[in-house]
């Protein structure tokens, strides 16, 4: 017995999905999450999804967006879309963006590409940066060691006063927080005092 190799071939196909008679029969308050699972439905039964599994079948977000543009009791009453199939993964996509939609789609992938371009940038400006620190390294070592021992002891140093300063820091703070505690107890006993007077 020899064992069967699925084909993962692509296919994409273009539907008009007619939403309005599924969603006539809803309440107003649940007409367009109902569309959004007749769009499923009609994809996982035209695309021959294994049991109709609407789990395997993912709509895209501008077509999300899209059927929520009226909210939920107005939503389109039949749409246009592009289906991908690609082995068990089925992604539907709008076809026909309206402008808004269209232009924030451009601003996304413009940012996407900006922000692709600025982290290549920091990555050549780090690279260059710590190419700039091993040459200064090489060229720095003392072969006495004299000035190294000074370094590691001005080192310590700026440490030992860093955690000082950190100490003082914390002090203050819980120094606050005791006197705020005590103020909010003498608070709360004056005015028990003040009912129980009454």
């Amino acid at each position: 017995m020899t064992k069967t190799e699925t084909k993962t071939e692509k296919i994409e196909r273009e539907y008009i999905i007619p939403l309005r008679e599924k969603s006539r029969v809803v309440p107003r308050y649940k007409k367009t999450p109902k569309a959004i699972k007749t769009i499923k439905e009609f994809v996982a039964r035209h695309m021959k999804v294994e049991n109709r599994d609407l789990d395997k079948v993912k709509i895209d977000k501008d077509l999300n967006q899209f059927m929520w543009a009226r909210g939920i009791r107005k939503h389109p009453h039949k749409i246009k879309v592009k289906v991908t199939k690609d082995g068990e993964n089925i992604r539907v996509e709008l076809v026909d963006y309206p402008n808004n939609l269209k232009f924030k789609k451009l601003r996304e992938e413009k940012r996407g590409k900006e922000a692709i371009a600025s982290m290549d940038s920091k990555k050549t400006m780090m690279q260059k940066a710590k190419e700039t620190l091993q040459n200064k390294g090489s060229e720095d070592k003392n072969k006495d060691g004299l000035d190294d021992k000074k370094e590691a002891s001005e080192k310590t140093k700026t440490s030992a006063e860093a955690t000082q300063e950190f100490e003082k820091a914390q002090s203050k703070i819980l120094k606050h927080e005791a006197k705020v505690d005590s103020q909010s107890v003498q608070g709360k006993k004056e005015h028990s005092k003040g009912q129980q007077k009454r």
